[in-house]
């Protein structure tokens, strides 16, 4: 037997023996990212991804739509729909919200001495640049809520890297805190918006829900379309939905969730998508 297939083996065994354990598993294609959509679902022409309704499992044959794709049934896992998936497989992830846990992705040497100063201890997993700290318990995910820390919970995917070491423990307040201040952050107090008030008064058109609506989808889909230049489409989306929405205050952190996953399943890494966000921040003086 080949190397090759004895790496894919090694991949399939381990996802099925964690998904046996209870966590919701995904192969992951070379760059460590989700494999494309299925041909059925290309270009979002199966209605709509799933995390632009409520939340929940993929119900593709394959491993697409992202983290939704992560499962714990052994028959999907192992079924003929998955096996091109498992044999190009790069690495394994997980859906931490899945599973009722939260990641606190610590991407640098200085995060990872801020987290031993400052989170209760829990289980940790050495990664490549730093530490993944794992909590029971589950939160919104959110990127980039302090320098080189993301939390990875509900509708996110982390690499499997190992059981780590030390015992898990709960959730703390302090951490759940970090993504209520990216939320703060991201989404602008309110503002006036210069210029006539519309005929007989009546509230900002951007609080339309669905207006709204349209443009985080419009977003999403100019997003998951592209065929080359990803990263300058991303920017240039980012920057035209905060043009559009980002000083009337109606942005909250599931709209840009919703715009970062697509990004990711595209092959943006978190990390470039915060930077994106800030950037096209910084150009409209939000």
């Amino acid at each position: 037997m080949t190397q090759p297939a004895l790496i894919r083996r090694d991949h399939l065994s381990t996802a099925l023996s964690l998904a046996a354990d209870g966590l919701p598993v995904l192969p992951l294609h070379k760059g460590k990212v989700p494999f494309a959509n299925c041909p059925a679902c290309l270009y979002a022409s199966c209605g709509g991804r799933p995390h632009m309704k409520t939340p929940g499992p993929c119900t593709c044959p394959a491993p697409c739509h992202g983290w939704a794709a992560a499962t714990t049934d052994p028959s999907v896992i192992n079924s003929p729909a998955w096996a091109r998936a498992w044999r190009d497989a790069a690495a394994i992830a997980y859906h931490p919200g899945g599973a009722g846990l939260t990641v606190v992705d610590l991407d640098t040497p200085d995060a990872v001495t801020w987290a031993g100063r400052t989170l209760p201890a829990t289980r940790t997993v050495a990664t490549t640049r730093g530490q993944h700290w794992i909590y029971r318990g589950t939160m919104q995910s959110a990127n980039a809520v302090r320098d080189g820390v993301d939390i990875k919970s509900t509708m996110a995917y982390t690499r499997w890297l190992g059981p780590g070491t030390g015992t898990m423990t709960a959730l703390p307040d302090v951490v759940r805190a970090l993504a209520v201040s990216k939320t703060s952050a991201v989404r602008p107090a309110p503002q006036t918006i210069p210029g006539p008030a519309p005929a007989g008064g009546g509230e900002c058109r951007h609080r339309t829900p669905a207006y709204l609506e349209r443009g985080i989808a419009m977003a999403e889909q100019r997003i998951t379309e592209a065929c080359s230049a990803v990263h300058a489409t991303v920017y240039r989306t980012f920057l035209a939905v905060l043009s559009t929405h980002g000083r009337c205050g109606c942005l909250t952190e599931t709209h840009t969730a919703r715009l970062f996953t697509a990004a990711q399943a595209k092959g943006e890494s978190p990390r470039h998508c915060a930077d994106a966000w800030t950037n096209a921040r910084t150009k409209l003086g939000l």
